[in-house]
């Protein structure tokens, strides 16, 4: 603990992937609603050329042999880190698995569950071995010998593809036509060197937040995606190109069933802190397509929408993580 007896946060945000803006703007909200009455808040930027406390304007190196750094002379030690990382080294756990050795608490899930998560094959494997519904999927390696025709011929068209350990609808392409397909494989290929393909689903698409809140599992109100282009890619997620309707117009019976296996999948792969998981309902039946464990978190950002849908304020969603991980029970 610091100056003034506060409670030390470092907000981590940024990251190695496509997705360091995002996290940055989330990281920056983070750092704005944070109770500065009750915690000394530091924006820490995690870069690839780069791990640097910024206040400011001005930049303090972070000594990675004990995640510190120093100003005008005195050492600053974090008490707690709250992880803003979309992607990696924070989404698939890997800076979580360093703070975990130095034994600094985090407001995500452990480390492994994170990279589980994080991967969208492993997740659907343990997921429908609990009986979620899943798309009909098939999982390919940059290197190997794959065939088309076999592809589809597992999968049909129209078909989905999907780097397996990437967020915000980076290198995601909807293929229509055979023909397509190649294409959408190199573009799936810049961002990771595995790739998953999905059959289409017809129906609408709910996301749901799911979050430790007062020492409880709470789901969150849904947000119906209806994006303006042939799916929910990042020019809906984040130019504008998209309805985020919250709560979602779908019937009670199937919100309650829905929530239900949300809740049941945040709880099979042990998570903790928030999540928020997509769904598309085919002939009023779920069907489990990923979940997000370091979702946006700008006010615009779906999961604070649905917070605010609840009661929650920013200041309460983002003070309530950091309590719950302070103090978290065995």
């Amino acid at each position: 603990m610091q100056k003034n007896n506060k409670i030390s946060v470092g907000i981590l945000m940024g990251g190695y992937s496509s997705e360091y803006q995002i996290s940055l703007k989330s990281g920056n909200v983070v750092y704005e609603h944070l109770d500065k009455e009750k915690f000394n808040v530091y924006k820490v930027h995690i870069l690839k050329e780069k791990w640097v406390a910024v206040i400011d304007s001005e930049e303090y190196p972070i000594d990675r042999t004990d995640f510190s750094f120093e100003m005008n002379g005195e050492k600053i030690n974090f008490d707690i880190v709250f992880n803003a990382i979309h992607g990696t080294p924070g989404e698939d756990g890997k800076i979580l698995a360093y703070l975990e050795l130095l034994n600094i608490p985090h407001t995500s899930a452990p480390f492994y569950q994170m990279a589980l998560t994080f991967n969208k094959r492993d997740t659907l494997a343990v997921l429908k071995a609990h009986g979620i519904k899943t798309a009909t999927s098939c999982y390919i390696y940059e290197n190997e010998n794959y065939s088309i025709d076999e592809i589809l011929e597992t999968v049909g068209l129209p078909c989905f593809v999907k780097p397996n350990r990437a967020g915000s609808s980076f290198g995601i392409s909807k293929v229509n036509k055979k023909e397509e397909m190649q294409k959408a494989l190199e573009v799936a290929f810049k961002e990771d060197h595995e790739v998953i393909v999905e059959a289409f689903l017809d129906g609408p698409e709910v996301s749901v937040g799911v979050i430790e809140y007062k020492g409880e599992v709470k789901v969150l109100p849904f947000t119906e995606i209806v994006s303006e282009n042939d799916f929910f890619d990042y020019e809906a997620k984040y130019l504008g190109k998209s309805q985020e309707i919250t709560p979602a117009r779908i019937s009670k019976e199937i919100e309650a069933v829905t929530s239900e296996i949300a809740k049941k999948a945040y709880q099979i792969l042990n998570m903790k802190g928030f999540s928020r998981s997509e769904f598309i309902i085919v002939n009023d039946e779920p069907f489990f397509l990923e979940m997000n464990t370091v979702p946006g978190l700008t006010a615009e950002s779906i999961l604070p929408q649905q917070a605010n849908c609840a009661g929650i304020s920013l200041k309460e969603l983002f003070g309530n993580a950091i309590e719950m991980n302070l103090n978290p029970k065995k």
